[in-house]
């Protein structure tokens, strides 16, 4: 089989240092560092969905010139995270019960394939570094009182793991049309924020149940409990927002 590396957590270099740097200042990669800006403003939850902001707002978030801000919209838009309201400017994408069936739905789709194929690709010492990273955040998760980075160690070892299984396929296309739905995911999940501290263990022990399968050499084992982990953390998410009463157009 072919050695995969173990995910790490990466975080893209703020905008302001690689100017400062003197780092390729073409516009088109102020525009690529200013997408990855926004995203990681999304990573952070920073952003809140259906929020309303400004170009100049957006400019001083991002630490970027209005001219990689004004390049940086239309692709926003044409990913739907934002849309432009005459008025009253642009509104991040809004959370209800059709942007969550299209996001679980895409995640299912291109996930399915992705366990496929990291069955077939995946070493044993890939799988044994993601069990290990995997229960080291269970541990963590399940002491009486949960450390304060916990929740950004479990997310960076969560979609490590969904990130690391669709760049396996080694497609682009696919890789770039799931991280786009990840940040709707996350927008997502956002909205369901305070069921966050609690989805950490069952979220652990899914993924623990996926992975062990892989370890066994089990792939059909592997896919059916990814396929249910997916569609349990759709239920945690709408289960957490319909308490609270955040969903707009639920029934």
């Amino acid at each position: 089989m072919t050695a995969m590396n173990t995910p790490a957590t990466t975080r893209p270099a703020r905008p302001r240092q690689a100017a400062q740097a003197g780092v390729e200042r073409s516009p088109v990669t102020q525009r690529s560092r200013a997408y990855q800006g926004f995203q990681q403003q999304i990573i952070d939850a920073r952003i809140r969905p259906g929020q309303f902001v400004s170009q100049r707002e957006l400019m001083e978030l991002l630490e970027m010139p209005l001219a990689a801000v004004r390049e940086l919209v239309p692709r926003l838009e044409a990913a739907g995270l934002i849309k432009a309201v005459p008025q009253r400017g642009l509104q991040i994408a809004s959370v209800d019960m059709k942007l969550i069936r299209n996001a679980w739905q895409v995640r299912a789709m291109v996930e399915r394939e992705a366990v496929v194929h990291f069955a077939r690709v995946a070493s044993a010492e890939t799988i044994a570094g993601l069990i290990e990273a995997h229960e080291a955040i269970l541990e963590r998760a399940l002491k009486p009182q949960p450390d304060a980075q916990l929740e950004k160690d479990a997310q960076a070892v969560d979609w490590g793991l969904h990130d690391l299984m669709v760049d396996s396929i080694g497609n682009e296309i696919l890789s770039e049309i799931y991280r786009v739905n990840s940040l709707h995911v996350r927008l997502i999940r956002y909205d369901a924020d305070s069921m966050r501290p609690v989805q950490v263990v069952p979220a652990m022990r899914e993924h623990l149940q996926f992975l062990h399968a892989l370890a066994a050499k089990d792939a059909q084992g592997a896919l059916a409990h990814m396929m249910a982990h997916i569609e349990e953390s759709k239920h945690r998410v709408l289960t957490g927002m319909l308490r609270v009463g955040q969903l707009p157009g639920s029934v």
